[in-house]
């Protein structure tokens, strides 16, 4: 087996196993994928998408066929469903570890097992945006309920605004 293909193998494994705990960590930098990986030639960019332009750490990697190809370890964000896609001449495509696969396992096997169409992803609400639906919604009622009939109003106003943000929420929390 290649050395490439090695620090390949190890590349994904920790991107993907590093990121996988926390969707607010930052991409792993050029300089920490040379230092870490020994994979030299990494930097800083853009990939261009359908979807709009994907921002990270790009990494040249030669596949096992011989094709070139790049890493792409994005920044991260609540957003960004992938720690790790893969930019070949057919686009950009997640990287996905089968179920089980153990550092060892892909430093010793690094290879395409299947191709498969990725499943949709639920477009979900974060919680903070769930709660400023809610409190929104209760500040506006407690507004509305002091203009109207002072604390005992802003007070029934809070619980109407509440309980109504929340009725709204949950009918519209699968759009």
């Amino acid at each position: 087996m290649k050395l490439d293909q090695v620090a390949l193998a190890a590349l994904v494994t920790g991107a993907a196993l590093a990121t996988a705990c926390s969707r607010d960590v930052a991409a792993l930098t050029p300089q920490q994928v040379e230092d870490n990986y020994g994979v030299a030639g990494a930097q800083t960019g853009t990939v261009t998408t359908a979807d709009g332009p994907v921002r990270g750490t790009l990494v040249p990697v030669t596949l096992a066929d011989g094709r070139k190809a790049q890493l792409l370890i994005p920044a991260r964000s609540r957003t960004e469903p992938h720690s790790v896609y893969i930019n070949d001449e057919q686009g950009l495509h997640p990287v996905e570890l089968s179920p089980g696969t153990s550092r060892s396992d892909m430093e010793a096997a690094p290879r395409v097992v299947a191709r498969h169409p990725e499943p949709a992803h639920t477009n979900k609400r974060s919680w903070e945006q769930e709660a400023l639906i809610i409190g929104g919604s209760a500040g506006g009622g407690a507004g509305i309920g002091a203009l109207a009939g002072g604390k005992k109003g802003a007070g029934v106003g809070a619980a109407v605004g509440g309980v109504g943000g929340l009725i709204y929420d949950l009918a519209t929390r699968k759009k």
